[in-house]
């Protein structure tokens, strides 16, 4: 048996909040986690819409059935399977719509935030790691890389971006392995020295907590 492997064409999908016009101020790219859907995704964001702010949301490509009477969709960035492609694949995507979105616009007007929740972590931080994108701010939220953050980016290329890690204190997924949890966020403050948040709530896109660290950019 031998695998064989083709590129083919596929569409993606994407969801935006707001306008992107000569008035834009702020862009976010607010990127989803396992499981979830960009249109129920975005709405978190919402709160912090203004006349001059442009929220997008990409959707990871590949879609799956959470349910067993297959009522309930959500996607995924990227599995064990041909991971490597889908990184590259999936920075292809990011790239191209970064591009389609901005490229008529004065980006040294623009401040570009980028969010990235739960395995859109690991997405966003290899995204920010081709040097093919503006960001002034990048935002991981509930975030968790096994192998620390050098396994998804070089944390040198994230001087001069204000950094921000986030996270719930009843976060399902890291209060079930609380050494490893301190392990991780001591090795991320070694090696990026981010901003600490932690929220009273679990693993959830916490908007009052999104909303006061926007208050105080």
């Amino acid at each position: 048996m031998k695998e064989h492997q083709i590129k083919i064409e596929r569409t993606a999908r994407y969801y935006t909040l707001g306008e992107l016009n000569e008035n834009t101020k702020t862009i976010w790219f607010v990127v989803h986690g396992y499981g979830q859907l960009s249109q129920f995704f975005i709405k978190k964001f919402a709160s912090i819409l203004s006349d001059t702010t442009f929220i997008v949301a990409p959707e990871a490509p590949s879609r799956f059935y959470l349910d067993s009477e297959f009522k309930r969709v959500g996607s995924s960035w990227m599995t064990r399977e041909l991971r490597l492609t889908e990184i590259e694949e999936n920075n292809d995507y990011l790239n191209s719509l970064y591009i389609h979105l901005l490229k008529d616009h004065d980006l040294s007007k623009i401040e570009v935030n980028i969010l990235g929740f739960s395995q859109g972590c690991a997405t966003v931080c290899r995204w920010i790691n081709t040097d093919k994108i503006k960001c002034n701010r990048l935002l991981l939220w509930a975030g968790f890389f096994s192998n620390g953050i050098r396994e998804v980016i070089e944390p040198e290329k994230l001087k001069g971006i204000d950094t921000y890690y986030i996270y719930g204190d009843k976060d399902e997924f890291l209060v079930a392995y609380p050494e490893i949890s301190e392990q991780f966020r001591a090795s991320m403050i070694k090696d990026i020295n981010p901003k600490v948040v932690c929220f009273e709530g679990k693993h959830t896109v916490d908007e009052p907590t999104l909303k006061s660290i926007v208050a105080n950019f």
